[in-house]
């Protein structure tokens, strides 16, 4: 007599397993687009916060003011202009930050110092549409730029 060895699995362990991977993945998928979110409005608020060092730095580099302009108009613009030649950023489009607009509670201008010139300092709120906490980075009058 003959014996025959099973290999691999039926379609009864297989459509049970199939079934199974469906409900996580449909319990797990809410938590992971809110996930998302976040790592969309932390990766928008690391890039303000690095633009806004980066102008800093220019200013002490070039030894002359560096303005850092918010649009109000689109809320996703915001300009940073040192020699007559702005770098314009557009979180939304460029940098796939979609959902995450930019609010300031002021234009800033860095002096030759680092300092922020003629301002007790500044605070640039981003928020997410999927997401009701906003992220916010904020430039003291020292210009000390930190994510809060």
């Amino acid at each position: 007599m003959k014996m025959f060895r099973k290999y691999g699995f039926t379609l009864l362990e297989l459509m049970i397993v199939i079934a199974v991977m469906g409900i996580l993945a449909t319990i797990a998928a809410p938590n992971f687009m809110r996930y998302m979110a976040e790592r969309r409005l932390n990766g928008a608020a690391r890039m303000v916060m690095s633009d806004l060092m980066n102008a800093r730095m220019l200013a002490v580099t070039l030894n002359r003011n560096v303005q850092v302009t918010f649009s109000t108009s689109a809320s996703a613009f915001y300009t940073y202009d040192a020699v007559g030649t702005a770098a314009v950023r557009n979180i939304q489009t460029g940098f796939g930050y979609q959902d995450v607009t930019v609010s300031a509670t002021s234009n800033l201008t860095f002096a030759p110092t680092g300092r922020l010139s003629g301002s007790f300092g500044s605070t640039v709120t981003l928020t997410s549409t999927a997401l009701t906490q906003p992220k916010t980075v904020t430039v003291s009058s020292a210009g000390r730029v930190a994510i809060n």
